[in-house]
Parts: structure tokens; sequence; C-alpha cells
């Protein structure tokens, strides 16, 4: 009787070992990839990018970091003085696609960030510190899980960030760029040292399928050296037939980070 009371008490710990075995390998399942976002604010005018400044700087990075967003990228084209449709991006990064689908909720219930960002939320109609929001979200390539920071040491206004987004004719193709990287492409940016911060399958945006990646450099002769030296070593790899036409358009835009930037 007593051998069958053990019994049960073994087996019944057995379970229970069993149900946390089981629900720590959800969680590192769960966390075995990161998620990105990047916000594309569009604006026109120098009084609204000082609105957009202010906001990003004062209110929502703050209330990001409360919130659990460690490093959040805050970047602008070069030549935006040159376009009407001016750009700010703003990149954030999580293992948890969770707390990007409740975030507007969530920072809303942070009292700070409401009253910091005053002017910007309480923007009236014809005075709004932007003309549009684009958000793109992204899963992070397998050759990369994680986000990387960048390992610079110049001042920020002299670094480049290079946005590099590869559209292809059918989510066929593009996963077959995606695997170009994840099988030689990233080792190839990684032996050259881009200090890319992130590869990011497009899982949500304006013109998928694509891919978007962010490499950075310390000024643009850096960043134009890098580019000399990635060609002979890439130019095998592209010449395979099986990474024929994945390619359809490459946007590139090259940026510097703000001031208050995290990444």
């Amino acid at each position: 009787m007593l051998n069958m009371i053990k019994s049960k008490n073994q087996g019944h710990w057995i379970v229970i070992l069993l149900i946390f075995i089981s629900i720590q390998s959800s969680c590192f399942a769960r966390a075995a990839t990161t998620y990105f976002q990047l916000k594309v604010y569009h604006f026109q005018t120098t009084e609204q990018e000082q609105v957009i400044d202010r906001f990003l700087e004062q209110a929502y990075l703050p209330a990001m970091h409360k919130l659990g967003f460690k490093e959040i990228g805050v970047f602008k084209p070069i030549d935006n003085k040159d376009k009407t449709d001016k750009l700010v991006y703003v990149f954030s990064a999580s293992t948890n696609l969770e707390k990007f689908a409740s975030l507007d909720a969530d920072i809303l219930k942070d009292k700070r960030y409401l009253a910091s960002g005053k002017e910007y939320l309480d923007a009236v109609h014809n005075y709004a510190p932007y003309s549009r929001i684009e958000t793109i979200l992204m899963k992070a390539f397998e050759g990369m899980p994680f986000l990387s920071l960048p390992k610079l040491k110049s001042a920020k206004s002299e670094r480049v960030y290079e946005l590099r987004s590869y559209e292809a004719p059918t989510e066929k193709l593009s996963a077959n760029k995606i695997s170009m990287f994840n099988n030689g492409e990233i080792d190839i940016f990684n032996k050259l040292n881009f200090n890319a911060v992130f590869y990011g399958q497009v899982i949500a945006g304006s013109t998928m399928p694509n891919l978007i990646y962010l490499t950075t450099f310390e000024n643009m002769t850096e960043r134009d050296a890098h580019w000399k030296a990635f060609g002979p070593l890439y130019k095998p790899m592209a010449d395979l037939p099986q990474y024929q036409h994945n390619v359809s358009k490459n946007v590139t835009t090259l940026c510097r980070p703000t001031d208050y930037s995290d990444i």
C-alpha cells in the first residue's frame, strides 16, 4: 500500500515536471525570433518636424522604455531637405508579437506620456504634425534572429544608416531572397563588418512581398568602401542559377540618427 502511495506521488511530480518543461519550451520557442516595427512619419514643414521630434524625445521614447522596449531607433533620410514628402523613421523591436498588438492601448495608460505628448496628441485637425503615418511590421531572419546594436564611434551627425527594401515579384521569390541572406549573404555582411542592426521579412506593409534591412557606418566614406568590398564576395553567389530574379525593386534610403535615438 505504501509503495502504491509513493508511486502515485512520484507520478504526480513527474506530470508537474513535464508541464513545467512544456511551458518553458513554449516560452523559448516564442522568444526564438524577434519582431520589428518601423513607423514612418510623412511630413512637409519644419514646424511639423519639430513637433514630431519633441513628441518622440519627450513622450514616445520614455513611454516605450517603460513598456519594455529597450532600444528605439529614430533616423531621418539625409536628402529630406530636397524632398516635399519628408520622413522620420522610428524603429522598435520585441520578441513578443503581442506587445505590438496591444501597444496603442498600453501606451495611453501612461499619464506622463499623455502630459508630455500633449502638443502632438491634442493637435487640431487643420494643424496636424504629419500628413500620414505608415507602419511596417517585420519578422527577423533565421540568420540573425535578434537585434544587434551598431558598434560605432563617430558622432551621430556623421553616421550613415542605410535602410534597404528589396521587393520581389512573388512571395516565393521573396522567400528565395531571404534564403539567400540566411545561407551566405549575411555571412558576407558580417565578414566585412557592415554593422547590421536587423534583417526583417515584412509581414505587414504596403509594398509586400519584400524584406527590409539596416546597415550602419561611421561615415559616408566608410559606407562607400564597404560596398566596394562587398561586390567581389557577393558576385559568385549572385550568379548562382537558383537565386535569379528574386528582387524586382531595390529602395535604398541613406539616413542619419537623431541625437536622442537609442540606436
